[in-house]
């Protein structure tokens, strides 16, 4: 493993055991109009079972390329996965899950800790808890994301070597994240999430994110430049609102900046690219199809 990458995971605190095989505890299918949902409880972590969703388009087979969606947070903590079925104030509409399988894709999304059918305590309670310890809440929450990974692996219906990630906000903080940590991912979409921590600081904005957003240590190893050039040269389409306090504008010209000098030095330019609009924390028309075109080109 590369030791920028190996320093990054040591920063996540005490993780479960990886070689514990994932496991499906339950499984129900439903068939859509358009799309296939599986509802499944999957044992990711030996800890708590981790509720998912599944889905694939109805009148095609695969096996197809496949899109780990990462959900939002919004203080929408009763929602997570579903998120990707229904949507959310701040996404444009339809949903990912008609847009995704109308264009070919399969779909995975899981329940976050804290979030949706995993709601049974506090952020706050759950990050102290972990903490005590020695755990780091948004180390956990990354683990699950990449053992759900494992999981694709073993669906006979999944092209593993095609695999992207995407998300909106802390989905999009855990698509570049996730990204990073495991090249098995081979294309990064994130939306109103690339946040420059220290012009997060410089603004006074740390009361924007939530607590479970916060890695001890991490500013003394890693910027968030840092952690978004382990993707590269793999494709990388950031989207952000220049009115965005989650993303400080002066943060996103660093990030771009720095991004796009690691990738022309790779001879990866075309792979690189942040669309910026005039508004604040949410999902724009233009986004939307800038999202449905990257995926388009590169998986």
């Amino acid at each position: 493993m590369d030791i920028k990458r190996k320093k990054l995971w040591d920063l996540l605190g005490i993780l479960p055991d990886t070689n514990n095989p994932v496991t499906v505890l339950e499984a129900t299918t439903e068939i859509r109009d358009n799309y296939i949902l599986e509802s499944l409880l999957l044992d990711l972590n030996g800890l708590e079972p981790v509720p998912a969703y599944f889905i694939k388009p109805a009148h095609i087979s695969g096996p197809f390329p496949v899109v780990l969606f990462n959900h939002s947070h919004g203080g929408f903590y009763n929602v997570g996965k579903d998120e990707l079925l229904k949507g959310a104030p701040y996404l444009q509409t339809p949903p990912y899950a008609e847009v995704l399988t109308e264009l070919g894709y399969a779909v995975l999304c899981i329940d976050a800790w804290c979030f949706g059918q995993r709601h049974t305590q506090s952020e706050l309670s759950i990050f102290k808890k972990m903490l005590w310890s020695g755990r780091v809440m948004w180390g956990m929450m990354v683990f699950d994301n990449l053992r759900a990974l494992d999981y694709l692996y073993t669906r006979s219906d999944v092209n593993t070597s095609r695999m992207a990630t995407l998300g909106m906000s802390m989905g999009g903080t855990m698509a570049w994240w996730s990204a990073a940590l495991d090249e098995r991912i081979n294309l990064c979409i994130d939306i109103c999430s690339l946040t420059d921590y220290q012009s997060l600081i410089d603004e006074d904005g740390l009361s924007h994110h939530g607590i479970y957003y916060y890695v001890p240590g991490l500013l003394q190893h890693y910027s968030s430049a840092d952690i978004n050039a382990l993707i590269a040269p793999r494709p990388h389409l950031g989207l952000a609102g220049n009115l965005d306090v989650l993303t400080p504008s002066a943060g996103l010209d660093r990030i771009d900046q720095e991004m796009s000098k690691i990738y022309r030095e790779l001879g990866a330019s075309h792979a690189w690219k942040l669309v910026r609009c005039d508004v604040g924390h949410v999902e724009t028309e233009l986004m939307r199809s800038e999202v449905v075109d990257f995926l388009g080109k590169y998986l």
